[in-house]
């Protein structure tokens, strides 16, 4: 996560000195607030996973187009996240995170009340845009208000909150969902978004950080939001749209590849780029990315399909696909502190040897899933992608930002984030899409397999023997012939995730052994 850097100077209004820490009442309730927007956004990122099939039924679309409601948000934050160094340089960390919670709010509200999927999901790309600054600005000033000795309670906070709030997430969009309309899981910002909005401007507007006039690369930036959304949408849209036979999909792809081109050539080219590309000369920084970024991006693809899996195959309710989830977060938030203290003195490849083997056993014991799962069956697999959690992001940060120069950081944590936000988005898209092309495979194999003929004959006598007509023991037929497709193409899924996880340890271990963290390290 970019934290601001220092202005190298300030103008004329910015204070000469750091203001002293908060203390009291003030403190907690600061801290409580900047807390709190963290945990706003990272809820956004999970709260709609598990309410996915429900949206899409009520605003009449299918589940696999409801994804982008999940997408939108993430490329939008993620192409938010390289701009945040340059707007609190330009404007304060104060005044832009205060600016970014009031925009967030707003945009949660309008998503509370979109009339259709197309305004919903452009409500959600204008609240993952204005969301980018809050958390790197709620760690700076968690950092700021607390004093020195106490900074690592601060960093405590900070990091449990990005760990409760996945967890909430979907437990609190399923109960939503199931007993409230569905526009209450973004609505239920508002009042806390204001909350954090008025106690922070109160009690920081008075420290706001040294400002200093700044160019911006706005070419980089329309270049970079460009190759982005064409690749985003092309994969959102493919699946439906039989890929490279639809001239759509092909100039959308030939706009992604150009674009990408473009960018990285005038990134590495001008004199204040948006995204220090020269930093993936480090070969910590560019293998630790890319073993960051694929990492997340199964971690996320997973996340994702096994609750459209457990309620649109299996009866589950979204609240009880949330509770599914929850034991994953849980041993994560406990295990956290006590990885946090090994970090030091255990090489982070090792942590990171732990946490991509976590993965790919959770993975693999998933692929083991039948129709006849019980809760505790779906709930132990992630009980071990717990432990992976705990281990998962502060190892991949200390390996990626090792030997980083101070002056550097904001800028290596902003392309850290932005490969990790924009791989999860395009894994979402990549896995519904692989998911329903799994599912028509075994369906057809097993229609082949069934046909009309004798097991097909047998299964339909034995249910019009319990009293079902000739049409209503082929429909029943059916139906467990798709459920048993899904169950075969998500099981797929599962084993494949299962070996990309195991092979991430391989580039893992291409990196040399980092030094010991020696500051704080945003593991969002």
């Amino acid at each position: 996560m970019a934290q601001p850097a220092a202005a190298p100077a300030a103008t004329p209004s910015s204070p000469s000195s750091d203001p002293a820490p908060l203390s009291g009442a003030r403190l907690g309730l600061t801290a409580f607030a900047l807390a709190l927007g963290t945990f706003m956004m990272v809820l956004d990122t999970t709260i709609a996973n598990v309410s996915l099939p429900t949206i899409a039924g009520n605003l009449g679309v299918s589940s696999d187009n409801s994804t982008w409601i999940v997408t939108a948000f993430a490329v939008a934050n993620g192409v938010a996240v390289p701009l945040t160094g340059w707007l609190m340089r330009r404007f304060g960390v104060v005044r832009v995170f205060c600016t970014s919670v009031v925009l967030f709010t707003i945009a949660s509200f309008l998503c509370g009340v979109a009339w259709s999927l197309n305004s919903l999901i452009a409500f959600r790309v204008l609240q993952g845009a204005v969301s980018g600054p809050m958390m790197p600005g709620s760690q700076a000033l968690l950092i700021s208000i607390f004093p020195p000795q106490k900074r690592a309670t601060a960093l405590g906070i900070w990091s449990m909150t990005t760990l409760v709030a996945p967890i909430m997430g979907p437990i609190l969009g399923g109960y939503i969902s199931d007993n409230f309309h569905w526009s209450w899981i973004f609505l239920i910002n508002v009042p806390f978004g204001v909350l954090t909005a008025i106690v922070c401007w109160t009690n920081l507007k008075a420290r706001e950080t040294p400002t200093m006039k700044l160019p911006i690369d706005t070419i980089g930036l329309v270049l970079l939001v460009l190759w982005v959304g064409a690749l985003q949408v092309m994969l959102d849209l493919g699946k439906n749209a039989d890929w490279f036979n639809d001239p759509t999909i092909v100039v959308l792809t030939i706009v992604a590849a150009v674009g990408f081109v473009a960018w990285v050539i005038w990134e590495l080219t001008d004199a204040n780029p948006t995204v220090d590309l020269t930093l993936f000369a480090r070969r910590n920084f560019w293998i630790g990315n890319l073993a960051f970024a694929l990492g997340y991006a199964v971690f996320f693809a997973n996340i994702l399909i096994l609750p459209l899996w457990l309620q649109t195959q299996l009866g589950y309710t979204a609240t009880w696909a949330g509770l599914v989830a929850a034991p994953s977060g849980v041993v994560a938030v406990f295990l956290t502190p006590f990885v946090a203290r090994l970090s030091g003195k255990i090489d982070a490849r090792i942590l990171a040897t732990i946490a991509f083997g976590g993965f790919a056993v959770s993975y693999w014991m998933r692929s083991g899933y039948t129709t006849q799962a019980s809760f505790s069956d779906f709930v132990l697999p992630l009980l071990v992608q717990g432990v992976s959690m705990s281990t998962f992001f502060l190892a991949m940060l200390t390996i990626s930002l090792d030997r980083i120069p101070p002056e550097r950081l904001p800028s290596a944590t902003g392309i850290s984030n932005f490969c990790r936000i924009v791989a999860g988005s395009f894994a979402a898209s990549i896995i519904t899409t692989a998911w329903d092309r799994r599912e028509a495979l075994h369906q057809s194999r097993l229609a082949e397999a069934i046909g009309t003929g004798v097991p097909y004959q047998m299964a339909a006598d034995q249910l019009q023997r319990m009293g079902l007509n000739a049409a209503q023991a082929a429909g029943a037929v059916t139906r467990q012939m798709v459920g048993q497709a899904y169950l075969l193409a998500s099981t797929d899924l599962f084993r494949l995730s299962a070996w990309l996880a195991g092979s991430l340890i391989v580039l893992v271990w291409l990196c040399r052994r980092p030094s010991a963290p020696s500051g704080p390290v945003a593991a969002d």
